[in-house]
């Protein structure tokens, strides 16, 4: 299982981090060089002894790299005339550690039983005894390709478990390493796979080695396969001798020698490689595997072990097809697949073309396995996560919705999840147990790891996700408690056991408390413990129980009491003790007792007296209830004193686990019966979320006409599920005998139940009671099936009887039974018998295990009986037949499973053999299915389900599909054939991504070819003479016509009108008619006002699209919305927008203070939004400049560098665009939080105001373009949301809206043509030719494809250039040119290694920018010459290119194209000039989150610092970047600037915190660290200077705060007052002598996340602390989690020395404000929300308090009153006033606003 995070390959070095040497080391002269061949950077590493100098990875040898890959790729390239040295440490599967080294040091191959060593020889034509030595000074960069696994087995006969380390010794230049599972090819790219359909997997982008245009990838690098022989090699290059035959190698070329090589060299058009084999000397070597598989693009790849088992360790895995033909193929570790066709002139040849992945997990129906006790809710009580099995499974309770966290390959035993639900633990039961932290959000596997304890009973999560805590039993069955500390998981670390230990107490229950994360609880049998981790050791100590000390405890829990910590423990006896945390004593002991009334039997209210109890199994406890699930099926709600019963709801079964939300308002509860479900508290409704088979599920059923499922399972229930929404209708149980099959009747609502008594019963959907019972069985009943007519059951016995029953009525009666013909003692299975399609047929296994006999289905007579064991002679085992399947007729062919691994399809009338599949399974496939088209074949064995291309005749290829912990019973397609549904463990229920209806390209064509299929033929190999050079000149050719049209319809024109004039006519309403006319590849659909959904299709197009009209007349502020829209995955396309996520939602009610009167004007922003796209505007002519920052419109002068602000918009701003009159602008934001769609804003320029608010698209909008002239507006939605709007800009209605089946990139009007608009997406390039007659649109719509030679996947970016042409760029850097008049491409060229999403033109030059960040200028004046036929060659070539700071996304230039501005995902905007070649800084910000902002004393300058690492200084008043401290790899969390008393300016300095503990002081003046310190240990979250500016006091996450002397460089002084709870905040002032009471000249605070404030006195230069005061706070009351709590807030008031400001302290939202004199609360001021943020004015009387409701609240302190400003599109969790009180500064993530305080 610790497969899974490295497929399909790992880069070791990016994953190790190499290049922070944390987790590796470095030995002598290692450095990083620029590589000129690869442009890129590498690793050089020399030396004059090899062994000096190295890399090695993990950093010791006592640590393990662990890396399963079965090939480990390494690119480098030897130092020319020098040696080198590679050792690898490998372990095999009996832990034995064998080196492998590999230098050009070695003369010849030696080998010992630990260490192989292998010559690595250069030739240069010289002998092969002269060979060995030094590197050739051509040395090239060579592939190194080596099979672990062969390495081992060949030479040391052992089996490979992992790669323990890599040492690369001088004298070498490396790239990188990587492991992988699959075999690549190296010199084929994945566009010319894609394109030629090679049998092999290419080498992905990351690892491949750039080639120039049109040469050979083997010119230039070399490709070394090592050891060459094994299973993908031919065999007829096998050389089994010992003496070796001489192998001829190219000049140069690196060998390894002299086991076997593999060189690959290619010349000319030859795809073939040279394959030699030569065994080592040291003993003759048994034949070698001759065939293999390859796996193609494999998700993760298939793993077999010793048996010739295959273990998959994820749910998806591509698997692999034979290409034993090409002698090339790639390797797999399973045995080969062979396909024998038996009658080829019969069978049509497909091409393999199944969808990766074609499924997808959509439901599960199950709940537990291991144990049904592990329910939790997350933290907004939206969702509750619990395991199925081997799953993990969070579930909506509003909308039912399951994601799924897939991984484990065996029951989960544990879960626990933090308190900010952002990382879940999950634990396996099969020893050894394996532990996974999970991103809750992203659902990825963040560490992997092994626990010392054997067996995983329960887990505990801190609150802050830094201690996970977990309880077993190990090797020996002690109990064992084991802390770990994962605070680093998250930011790339390891979980760290900080201690274990292990003891004789019974443990049952655990958990961490969550007011102190050191201290823990624990219950069991006879004991409640509670715990400490402190000094890296867990201590326990026992609480003295008295009376109770024999109980039997079974749940614990915290609870809050107004003295201190409560614990609560319950017992199986029904009692229920109070804990005192401090003083561990037993408060109160209550029993819960079941008192009955002598007329009832039922249990009435319950007291706490003496009498029997009732067991407890489980409570939860909130701040003023307490949930008791008791084990007779009732789950009880009490007040915290247990006076009464507040509710009370009865389970059908024990209670397992009950759990309170985070807001106390609902019980989650589980049952033994497999019961999930939650109590609503204030409404009293219980509502169940989940039933389930408590037991392995045997057997399944679907019914098409009421679409319900039934399934039978060991815990003898037979239950019927509704398939939409997969919600339990009915359950019949059979107490004394199990049911093993279940059929439903085709047509009428009655259900048959076979059962292990031999019965068969027939049960009524509709009365849900039984009809008839059949008992002419005396054996289990091992088949049961209905033929599709519903005329006849057939049943099936271990007996060896099968039994017919006529069941067209409602009473089946039984026609015959048959003694001895089924095969006796087979288990029951789904594919025990089957009927074919047309009810003619009945087959089975019998009556010898080795024999499949087919049947008359009306009459029972044999009518044909096929010996399964004759159809493999050449096998030594006799082959039995496990499972028949017929397919669908015609052709009329049977499917059977064998125990030699095969599916034989045999002809069902005459029994020949018309295909094998051999090696489907490593064990023999119990279940197998078909779909009704026949493309897809499924098979079940172990846990392992395979979806298999079937119409592929040669080497079908599978997807290999796990999730399930146990055995898979039974598969099934759904009756809509939309879905699969797997049954075992639990009920999986699988969409199917490709639909089994359509027929995909290449397979058997529907329809017969048209008059005109000769001229598409004629018009598609035209394509080839595509031009395709490299820039900069690019070569010219006949340009081709790429349009297939064949000639005009009978419409006349070639073109299909779109109008609300017509009516409906044939050729829009029937797909039939659509999809058989010849023309050309156009969109058809005729559109009338009626008509809201019609379908739009493409002759030969690969989508279509649907057109939704908008009714006129209707109002259209808000215009409409899809009520539902297809949910897409993300395109490959950095261009598309995607919105920051914030969890933080608007306040809906938002009171603005009147116009004129307002306290703060918005002045500036900090920086622009780097994640919107086009969302710069620029007009030379005018000056008017626009760009978004968050949900403003920022307009600025470039001369003065004035802001206005256009405020309007809730969400994130995606995108803008300007009108050409430059009199409009609109912009979009999209969709969450307070808007529920997106908003469209269109601004009135000249005023700065909003005219009109638009809304339709659902998700985000991606464009927005202006017509030619004003008067339409087209928006495009993105990924999720793919509309295309038109609104008439004169009246903002929507005049008719385009769905798209896949996104689109992007689109633009044609600037010479009112009416043409271009769009541009995967594959395609549409263009749109818009007529306007009054108010009715017609459209006609041009689809083109792109042309093969392109080789561009997908055009990502457009722009029209002179009359006619019309420039697009692709994902894969190619630009293309078409001549819109034609419709044709006739030009490409190679501009950019990277995606290129920006394109401008104007006149004869061309701008590109990419996701490379790359900026270029291309001269493209000679194109339109080009463009016409005959015209002499010219070039295009590239003028200018600049680098800037990241991926480009918007653009804007002057029409001379010599000037512009341009924007990056960095959050910069560049003012480029390209006559000069330079590139300003025009706008800069943060583009992480900002952590703080400080000021200088003299309020000049003022610093941020972020998450980036970096520390900025900002002059206040241009707002430009003035300095910029960076360091890597770290956050910069909290940031200080010393005080006035160092005035003189070299001593003005910036103390930061990182995420590390380290301090770093930072001169301002020299520009350069000073100092850097490493005070803490985790890392810093609070710093301020000392008064007198000589100190620095510094928090930190584990609550410690430091004193430190930046002179000396010195920590002298550690507080530990606060430890447990983060340092929110450190304060120091000045005051006098003797002020309080107390010495010291420094008086200073800090105050921690729990709620507690502690003010300090001190001098430290006489050595001198001393505490003040000590403030504590009641946790907030409305908090949903403990780890939601607001900060804790506190400051000194500037205007009154004495007073203390707090916020976010207390149970309500307040600010205090605390007399440090008077020792009391003298003034609060009410808040509507808890504050995140606080600032106090150091002038007036004013404090700013942020809000995570995305509010500023500005209050005025004397008089109460207070002013709200929005702004922000996050949380304002920064406020800072500067030091004048004349600005006030507020950050939400990295978003920087400047107000303006007005004067009062």
């Amino acid at each position: 299982m610790a497969r899974v995070w490295q497929h399909p390959f790992l880069n070791i070095f990016r994953h190790f981090k190499v290049d922070e040497w944390k987790r590796s080391t470095k030995e002598g002269d290692v450095a990083t060089v620029m590589d000129k061949t690869l442009k890129c950077t590498v690793y050089r590493i020399r030396g004059s002894v090899c062994a000096s100098s190295y890399i090695q990875l993990p950093k010791t040898s006592t640590q393990s790299l662990g890396l399963t890959g079965r090939y480990l790729y390494l690119l480098f390239r030897p130092l020319s005339t020098k040696h080198f040295v590679i050792h690898l440490d490998l372990s095999t599967e009996d832990s034995q550690v064998i080196r492998v080294s590999l230098s050009n040091l070695f003369k010849e191959f030696k080998s010992t039983a630990t260490w192989l060593q292998f010559p690595f020889i250069c030739e240069a034509g010289t002998p092969r005894k002269d060979r060995a030595g030094v590197a050739p000074p051509a040395a090239r960069w060579t592939c190194l390709q080596l099979d672990l696994h062969n390495i081992l087995l060949v030479y040391l006969n052992r089996h490979y478990s992992h790669l323990k380390s890599v040492r690369l010794c001088a004298n070498l230049l490396v790239r990188s390493l990587y492991t992988s599972d699959l075999c690549f090819d190296p010199a084929v790219t994945v566009a010319e796979a894609r394109r030629a359909k090679l049998p092999v997997t290419p080498m992905p982008r990351e690892m491949s080695f750039p080639v120039p245009k049109g040469e050979s990838w083997h010119d230039h690098y070399i490709h070394i396969w090592f050891p060459s022989g094994s299973s993908a090699a031919p065999p007829k290059l096998v050389q089994r001798s010992c003496s070796p035959p001489e192998a001829v190698f190219p000049k140069h070329m690196p060998q390894l020698h002299p086991p076997h090589l593999v060189a690959f060299s290619k010349s000319g058009q030859d795809s073939m490689s040279s394959v030699v084999q030569i065994p080592g000397p040291t003993a003759p070597l048994g034949p070698l595997p001759e065939e293999g598989l390859s796996c193609e693009c494999s998700e993760v790849s298939i793993v077999g072990d010793t048996s010739g088992n295959s273990q998959v360790p994820v749910a998806c895995a591509k698997a692999c097809t034979d290409k034993h033909a090409a002698g090339n193929g790639l390797q797999g570790s399973v045995s080969r697949l062979a396909v024998v066709p038996a009658a080829p002139e019969e069978v049509a040849k497909h091409e393999s073309f199944l969808p990766d992945p074609v499924l997808r997990l959509k439901r599960v129906i199950g709940l537990g396995g291991h144990s049904t006790k592990w329910a939790l809710w997350t933290k907004d009580g939206a969702a509750v996560v619990y395991p199925c099995h081997a799953v993990i499974v969070v579930l909506r309770i509003d909308t039912r919705e399951q994601r799924f966290f897939l991984g484990h390959t065996d029951k989960v035993s544990a879960l626990a999840l933090d308190g900010s639900s952002s990382v879940l633990a999950s634990a396996q039961a099969r020893p050894p147990s394996m532990l996974r932290l999970w991103d809750f959000q992203t659902r990825g596997c963040l560490s992997l790891f092994q626990s010392p304890v054997h067996t995983v009973c329960s887990l505990s999560f801190s609150d802050s996700g830094a201690l996970l805590c977990c309880v077993g039993k190990d090797h020996h069955g002690k109990t064992m408690v084991v802390a770990w500390s994962t605070d680093q998981v998250g930011r790339g670390g390891e979980a760290v056991i900080l201690a274990k230990v292990s003891t004789d107490v019974d443990i049952h229950a655990f958990e961490i408390s969550f007011f102190n994360e050191t201290r823990m609880a624990s219950c069991g049998r006879g004991s409640v413990r509670l715990w400490r981790l402190r000094g890296g050791a867990l201590r326990s100590c026992p609480v003295d129980l008295g009376e109770h000390h024999a109980l039997e405890f079974t749940g614990l829990a915290f609870g809050q009491a107004q003295d201190g910590c409560t614990l609560y423990v319950c017992s199986r006896s029904g009692h229920i003790l109070e804990i005192d945390h401090q003083r561990m004593v037993v408060r109160h002991a209550r029993r819960l007792l079941s008192t009955q009334t002598p007329r009832s039997p039922l249990p009435q209210k319950q007291t706490f007296s003496l009498g029997p109890g009732i067991a407890i199994s489980s409570l939860s406890v909130s701040q003023a209830e307490c949930a008791v699930g008791s084990e007779d099926g009732y789950l009880r709600l009490w007040p915290l004193d247990f006076s009464s019963v507040l509710l009370e709801a009865e389970h059908e079964g024990p209670i397992s686990s009950v759990c309170l939300s985070p807001d106390g308002l609902r019980v989650l509860s589980t049952t033994s019966s497999g019961h999930l479900g939650f109590l609503d508290i204030p409404s009293r409704e219980y509502s169940v979320l989940m039933r389930s088979h408590t037991a392995l599920v045997l057997a399944l059923a679907t019914e098409y006409n009421r679409g319900q499922l039934a399934t039978v399972s060991q815990d003898h229930t037979v239950r019927v599920w509704d398939l939409a929404t997969l919600q339990q209708l009915y359950d019949f149980t059979s107490p004394e005998e199990a049911p093993c099959a279940v059929a439903f009747h085709p047509t009428q609502p009655v259900l048959f139940c076979g059962f292990s008594s031999g019965a068969i019963r027939s049960f009524s959907l509709e009365a849900a009671t039984t009809l008839v019972e059949h008992k002419c069985h005396r054996g289990t009943i091992t088949g049961l099936v209905t033929s599709p007519d519903g005329s006849l059951l057939f049943s099936a016995c271990s007996q060896g009887t099968l039994a017919q029953y006529h069941c067209a009525a409602t009473c089946c009666r039984v026609l015959r039974v048959a003694a001895n013909v089924v095969c006796r003692g087979t288990r029951p299975g789904a594919n025990a018998l089957a009927v074919s399609g047309d009810s003619r047929l009945l087959a089975f296994m019998g009556p010898f295990k080795y024999t499949v006999t087919i049947m008359d289905a009306a009459s029972l007579d044999d009518l044909l009986r096929v010996d399964i064991s004759a159809l493999d002679l050449a096998s030594s085992h006799l082959a039995l037949a496990v499972a028949v399947c017929f397919g669908p007729a015609p052709p009329s062919h049977l499917l059977v499973s064998t125990s030699s691994n095969k599916i034989v399809v045999l002809d069902a009338t005459s029994g020949r053999v018309v295909r094998e599949l051999c090696g489907i399974h490593p064990g023999a496939c119990p279940s197998l299915a078909l779909s009704e088209d026949a493309r897809f074949l499924l098979t079940a064995a172990d846990r392992a389900i395979k979806v298999w291309d079937y119409l592929t005749q040669s080497g079908p290829g599978c997807q290999v599909y796990i999730g399930h912990s146990e055995p898979v019973q039974a598969v099934a397609f759904t009756p809509d054939q939309q879905h699969l549904l797997s049954v075992g463990d639990a009920i999986f229920l699988w969409d199917i991504l490709a639909s089994p209806e359509s027929s995909p390209p290449g397979r058997q064509p529907l329809l017969s070819p048209g008059p005109n299929a000769r001229q598409l033929e004629d018009a598609a190999s035209r394509m080839n003479g595509l031009p395709r050079q490299q820039v900069p000149v690019p070569s010219q050719a006949t340009p081709p016509q790429l349009s297939i049209c064949a000639g005009p319809s009978e419409g006349g024109d070639g073109t299909f009108s779109l109008s609300d004039e017509e009516g409906p006519s044939e050729e829009s309403c029937s797909h039939k008619g659509l999809c058989q006319a010849s023309g050309p590849p156009m969109l058809v659909q005729k559109k009338t006002c009626g008509d809201r959904d019609g379908a739009w299709g493409a002759a030969g197009g690969p989508w279509g699209l649907s057109m939704l009209p908008h009714p006129h007349g209707q109002p259209s502020a808000w215009g409409t919305r899809r009520a539902k829209t297809q949910s897409a995955a993300r395109p490959d396309s950095y261009m598309h927008f995607t919105a920051r996520y914030k969890a933080s939602l608007m306040a809906k009610n938002v009171s603005f203070p009147p116009a004129g009167g307002e306290w703060l004007h918005l002045k500036a922003v900090v920086g622009y939004n780097g994640n919107g796209r086009a969302n710069v505007i620029w007009r030379p002519d005018t000056g008017f400049f626009a760009y978004t920052y968050g949900c403003l419109v920022v307009v600025e002068d470039l001369h003065s560098g004035a802001q206005q602000h256009w405020l309007g918009h809730s969400e994130e701003i995606s995108t803008l665009a300007l009108s050409h009159d430059a009199q409009v602008l609109a912009s979009a934001s999209g969709s969450g939080g307070a808007a529920s769609c997106c908003q469209i804003r269109i601004w009135d320029v000249p005023g700065g105001s909003c005219q009109q608010l638009l809304s339709h698209h659902c998700t985000a909008v991606q464009a927005l373009a202006f017509s030619l002239d004003d008067r339409l507006l087209v928006t495009l939605g993105d990924c999720g949301d793919r509309t295309l709007a038109l609104w008439n800009m004169a009246t903002y209605e929507l005049i008719s809206s385009t769905h798209f089946p896949e996104p689109v990139h992007g689109m633009a009007f044609n600037p010479w043509d009112t009416g043409e608009l271009a769009c541009v997406g995967q594959g395609t390039l549409t263009l749109w030719l818009l007529q306007q007659r009054g108010d009715d649109v017609s459209f006609q719509v041009h689809r083109e494809p792109i042309p093969e030679a392109v080789e561009a996947g997908e055009l990502t970016s457009l722009c029209y250039g002179a009359a006619p042409l019309l420039y697009c760029g692709s994902n894969a850097g190619q630009i293309c040119v078409w001549d819109t008049s034609a419709s044709r491409c006739f030009l490409a060229w190679e501009a950019d290694d990277g995606e290129i999403g920006v394109l401008l033109c104007s006149g004869s030059r061309l701008v590109s920018g990419s996701n490379t960040r790359r900026l270029r200028l291309w001269a493209v004046g000679a194109v339109p010459e080009l463009r016409r036929k005959g015209s002499a060659a010219s070039s295009v070539f590239m003028e200018r290119e600049l680098t800037l700071d990241g991926a480009i996304v918007s653009a804007v230039f002057h029409d001379s194209m010599d000037m512009g501005v341009v924007g990056t995902t960095a959050g910069t905007l560049w003012y480029v000039n390209w006559a000069e070649g330079t590139s300003t800084r025009l706008i800069s910000g943060h583009r992480s989150k900002v952590n703080e902002v400080v000021f200088s004393p003299s309020e000049s300058h003022c610093a941020t610092c972020g998450d980036d690492g970096s520390v900025r200084v900002w002059s206040l008043a241009s707002m430009e970047l003035v300095i910029q401290f960076q360091v890597l790899n770290q956050s910069c969390l909290c940031l200080a600037w010393s005080p006035p008393s160092c005035r003189r300016p070299e001593q003005q300095h910036l103390a930061a915190g990182y995420s590390d503990g380290t301090l770093r002081v930072f001169s301002i003046s020299q520009i350069s660290m000073e100092l850097k310190m490493h005070p803490h240990l985790t890392a810093l979250t609070a710093i301020a200077f000392c008064a007198d500016g000589q100190t620095i006091l510094s928090g930190d996450k584990d609550g410690l705060v430091a004193v430190s002397r930046p002179c000396t460089g010195m920590t002298f002084q550690v507080l530990r007052e606060h430890w447990g709870a983060p340092i929110s905040t450190i304060q120091s002032t000045r005051k006098e002598y003797g002020d309080f009471g107390v010495e010291g000249t420094d008086l200073w605070l800090a105050a921690s996340g729990d709620q507690r404030v502690s003010i300090w006195a001190s001098d430290w230069l006489r050595d001198h602390c001393e505490l003040v005061d000590w403030l504590s706070f009641p946790a907030p009351t409305l908090m949903k989690a403990p780890d939601c709590s607001p900060p804790s807030l506190a400051a000194f008031c500037p205007w009154d020395r004495t007073l203390l400001v707090c916020a976010g302290l207390g149970p309500h939202p307040e600010v205090v404000f605390y007399s440090l004199c008077q020792k009391k609360v003298v003034k609060k001021i009410p808040l509507p929300f808890f504050a995140v943020s606080l600032s106090l004015s150091p002038r007036a009387c004013f404090m700013a308090i942020g809000f995570d409701e995305r509010v500023l609240r500005l209050v005025d302190c004397v008089s109460g009153a207070a002013q709200d400003f929005t702004g922000h599109n996050d949380w304002v969790q920064l406020c800072r006033f500067a030091p004048s009180a004349s600005l006030l500064f507020t950050v939400a993530h990295n978003e920087i606003l400047v107000w303006e305080v007005a004067d009062r």
